[in-house]
């Protein structure tokens, strides 16, 4: 318990600001965004594909931005960075608030999704850098377990302002960004860092060099491509499933049953993560990822054949338990395995597996519009299937890597 103590003593306030600025920012983030796709089938009309395709265009833009805020954040600061996309992110719940088309969301959506790809891998670039290698592991995973935090009441919170309003969640998103905002300057104030810019060291870095290196390192090609199908199937827990609940003809108050659901999974996490983490660490992250991915598509076959509210609910912690073997380790393995001098880059890089976010709700909205939701396995059978094509990259990987230790 001494050591503990004296471990999270140890951790620089920064980190700190990120740590709990991530689990408010995403309960905010939760109490709404998870719920914009029963919102937009059921009162503004949308078909499952039209909503796919909205949901799915913030992923998009995060595919391609995400690389240039790490990029970025290397070459002019990680605080110039953060501070414009918090500031951004808390102006595009205010519109979502002030939305009332499909046409506006879209727009908003794309915007919500640019503010993130250039804030996230920035700020997980920042705790890297901030944080001793012994702390690391530890770092990562009390981001994770925030992030969990805030989704266990968000869900719910976002339920009770959906009878007050539908835009009540977004205003108060809103709000939460806006006071992290002013927070997060007052502390890179207080503690400024001396990590602002690789572009005055004797190699410049320039966008042509910096693909070069990410192309060339085939182990995470390997880990890039096969977390990408990951993604993809994680992706249906915020897209496909709230629109399958909603529309499945068995089951009552899908969106209810959808926000125990997401509130399980958070929990879940918090009572799961760190028994898993102390047993996955005594293996390659690798291995981690590639347990999580057979347990993650294992859980959408079973979502097929679940008729009842409880039976959703018991496979969403099988589900739970393929995402904490998945994403706790992620982060890990990407420190481990990037350049010093490229940290942001390669946490802009791996972005690029969001084409997994951006894939699950179009390709879920597709199946349900052609199949229907009363042909529930021909709709999570293709889910399964498509989430399980990342083991082959993942193995690849491994294999590289134990071969490069070897040598």
């Amino acid at each position: 318990m001494k050591t503990s103590f004296l471990q999270l003593r140890g951790i620089h306030p920064l980190a700190w600001t990120i740590i709990v600025g991530t689990l408010f920012g995403r309960m905010a983030t939760s109490m709404s965004i998870p719920f914009l796709s029963i919102y937009l089938t059921q009162s503004l009309g949308a078909s499952p594909t039209q909503t796919g395709i909205t949901v799915a265009v913030s992923s998009l833009v995060g595919v391609f931005a995400s690389f240039y805020g790490g990029y970025i954040s290397d070459r002019i600061g990680r605080k110039k960075v953060m501070i414009l996309s918090i500031a951004g992110w808390s102006i595009v719940f205010f519109a979502f608030a002030a939305s009332n088309q499909i046409w506006m969301f879209f727009i908003v959506n794309t915007l919500n999704g640019l503010c993130r790809s250039l804030f996230e891998p920035t700020s997980r670039a920042l705790l890297s850098e901030v944080t001793p290698q012994e702390q690391k592991l530890l770092i990562f995973n009390m981001r994770y377990t925030a992030i969990n935090v805030g989704v266990v009441f968000g869900p719910l919170l976002g339920l009770w302002f959906s009878t007050n309003g539908s835009s009540s969640a977004f205003i108060m998103a809103g709000c939460i960004y806006v006071l992290y905002t002013v927070v997060l300057m007052f502390q890179f104030g207080k503690h400024p860092i001396h990590i602002e810019s690789n572009s005055t060291t004797e190699q410049r870095i320039t966008l042509k060099k910096a693909l070069r290196v990410i192309s060339q390192d085939r182990i995470f090609l390997y880990i890039l491509i096969g977390t990408t199908f990951c993604v993809l199937g994680y992706g249906h827990l915020n897209s496909t499933l709230p629109q399958y609940l909603a529309l499945v003809p068995d089951l009552h108050n899908g969106a209810t049953w959808f926000a125990y659901m997401l509130t399980l999974n958070a929990i879940t996490v918090l009572v799961v993560q760190y028994p898993l983490v102390k047993w996955a660490s005594r293996f390659a992250p690798v291995v981690s990822l590639i347990i999580g991915n057979i347990f993650v598509a294992t859980s959408l076959l079973l979502y097929g054949l679940a008729s009842t509210g409880l039976a959703f609910m018991i496979i969403t912690v099988i589900f739970t338990i393929g995402e904490v073997l998945l994403f706790t380790m992620m982060d890990m393995l990407i420190d481990r395995i990037a350049k010093p001098e490229w940290k942001g880059t390669y946490f802009g890089t791996i972005g690029f597996n969001n084409l997994g976010n951006v894939c699950a709700p179009i390709l879920g909205g597709f199946l349900l519009d052609v199949k229907g939701a009363q042909h529930s396995m021909h709709i999570f059978v293709p889910l399964a299937l498509t989430c399980a094509l990342g083991l082959p990259f993942l193995i690849a990987a491994y294999r590289r890597m134990n071969l490069s230790y070897k040598h």
